[in-house]
């Protein structure tokens, strides 16, 4: 099986000081999804969590909500002349009765997972859960230390620097899963899988925390697994803004100490005045 982190030799330049050393680079590898046999969708991704990728994918899409929706996930033998397996081949069966995704262009880089959508109503995918009914609120202070929460859990990002993290926490910011990728989107679609096939579906009640910055397709796999909160590190786009609004999402951007900007949802958000010396909790005007 594939590493998520791979030893090359380097050579360290600092000021006139110039080093040979052995570095280690975050894993980047193709990851083809059939489904049924038939060949779906290729995606950069870091290896490791494939199941949950495939399956996070398949909900992302709209395809499946349940863990019964997928008969089987397996890696697919013969994928090389030799007929060993890489790994990077996985077949889905979906159970009787499911409809698969519609057809489009899916090879997806890792910095984009929407690539090949004819338009933009067809990324408007239909939610199985509303965003809007979850009637979670978040104290100011808990959705301040999510981004430490979730770098504390970036195990390989601390060897290699060069991955994505996602993570799923609840209203008192105690980590459910976090999972790491090159690719933003594959993070996400990690978690959903991990969601998928444990029965969590929809993540009432919950935040996604991701370390970049808040994207369309990040907000439209929000609302796909029925989180009410998405906070990131970084800015959003306008579209993230619009989609989530409509959406009744809580979009939380640029999150970084105890400043942060609230783009939709504010009503999820209870303020703390003097944040930090105990003072009572009170709610935002409106």
């Amino acid at each position: 099986m594939s590493r998520v982190a791979v030893k090359r030799r380097i050579l360290r330049v600092k000021a006139a000081a110039r080093t040979p050393k052995i570095d280690s680079l975050a894993a980047e590898e193709p990851l083809e999804i059939r489904l049924d046999g038939t060949p779906l969708t290729v995606t950069m991704r870091t290896p490791g969590d494939d199941f949950d990728l495939a399956a996070g994918f398949l909900v992302s899409e709209g395809a499946v909500g349940a863990a019964d929706d997928i008969a089987t996930i397996r890696y697919c033998a013969g994928a090389t002349v030799d007929g060993g397996n890489t790994y990077n081949v996985l077949d889905v069966r979906l159970a009787p009765g499911v409809t698969p995704p519609a057809p489009r262009n899916f090879y997806t880089t890792s910095s984009c997972g929407v690539c090949g959508k004819a338009s933009l109503e067809a990324v408007r995918t239909v939610a199985r859960w509303s965003a809007a009914d979850d009637p979670v609120e978040l104290r100011q202070t808990t959705v301040a230390s999510l981004p430490d929460r979730l770098r504390a859990a970036q195990r390989v990002f601390d060897r290699t620097g060069g991955l994505h993290a996602a993570g799923l926490f609840t209203a008192d910011g105690e980590p459910l899963c976090v999972r790491e990728d090159v690719g933003r989107h594959n993070a996400v679609d990690k978690l959903l899988g991990w969601a998928l096939r444990n029965g969590r579906l929809p993540l009432r009640g919950t935040v996604l925390m991701v370390s970049g910055r808040a994207s369309f397709e990040l907000v439209q796999k929000a609302v796909m697994g029925g989180i009410p909160v998405l906070a990131a590190v970084s800015a959003p786009s306008s579209l993230a803004v619009e989609l989530a609004a409509e959406e009744g999402l809580t979009l939380i951007g640029f999150l970084r100490g105890d400043s942060m900007n609230v783009y939709a949802g504010e009503r999820r958000l209870n303020i703390t005045p003097g944040a930090g010396n105990g003072s009572a909790v009170a709610r935002p005007p409106g």
